[in-house]
């Protein structure tokens, strides 16, 4: 396929570089300000930040209203498309991505959907040549995968944050906390979340839960005390 990517960030330089490798032919690479789009493409991939999403749509659909259109975001629905194109459809990967580190496409999860059945074919075709993970999911329930991602990536990675700064203050690298980052990563592979998890607050250990609140200052006090009664009400 004929492929033009509008967006120059993350999402659209590793979906670009699987496209590629899939054998299809990216003929461009667009920012949002569209400046050389090609009239021809078979599918128009966006790629921006979801508050700009709308402005692109309204752009870059004129004079192309009869060609697919595709978003990659996993909090805004199919309906963006409404009144625009009549192939309108969504294909959101989801993984982190950082410019500075290769992924492995063929293994990230992609949700699909359409706002009818020959887009969607064409986009199965599109999303199975570029991942081994494909999934039909409509917005109503791409809404909580998304929130779940939120979770267990967007949230998690703070925590690291906010753990780095803890060390920092007593002049210790966060490298010291990558063996035990790895291994809690890997048993959720073989255990469920609730089963790997461990700790202070699972264990009902109030004497240590309030020693270690009174060491930090608001709002991580008050982050560390809401997650501690978060783990206990899941036990």
């Amino acid at each position: 396929m004929k492929i033009a990517l509008i967006g120059r960030g993350r999402v659209a330089t590793h979906l670009g570089k699987a496209l590629l490798q899939a054998g299809h032919k990216v003929v461009s690479v667009n920012s949002r300000t569209l400046a050389e789009l090609p009239q021809d493409a078979d599918a128009y991939i966006i790629a921006v930040k979801d508050s700009a999403l709308q402005e692109v749509i309204c752009k870059v659909t004129k004079g192309r209203e009869s060609s697919l259109f595709l978003h990659t975001a996993g909090s805004m629905p199919l309906s963006v498309f409404d009144g625009y194109t009549r192939h309108g459809g969504v294909l959101y990967p989801m993984q982190t991505f950082s410019m500075e580190r290769e992924v492995d496409f063929r293994e990230i999860p992609l949700f699909i959907e359409a706002s009818d059945a020959e887009s969607l074919q064409q986009i199965r075709t599109l999303a199975d040549g570029i991942s081994q993970h494909v999934y039909e999911l409509s917005t109503a329930d791409r809404r909580y995968l998304h929130l779940a991602a939120v979770f267990a990536c967007n949230f998690v990675n703070h925590c690291y944050t906010l753990a780095a700064d803890v060390l920092a203050q007593k002049g210790l690298p966060f490298d010291v906390m990558l063996p035990l980052v790895d291994e809690t990563a890997r048993k959720v592979h073989e255990l469920s979340p609730k089963a790997a998890q461990t700790g202070p607050a699972i264990r009902g250990d109030q004497n240590v839960m309030k020693a270690q609140a009174a060491l930090l200052d608001t709002p991580e006090r008050t982050i560390y005390e809401l997650l501690s009664k978060s783990i206990q009400e899941h036990l």
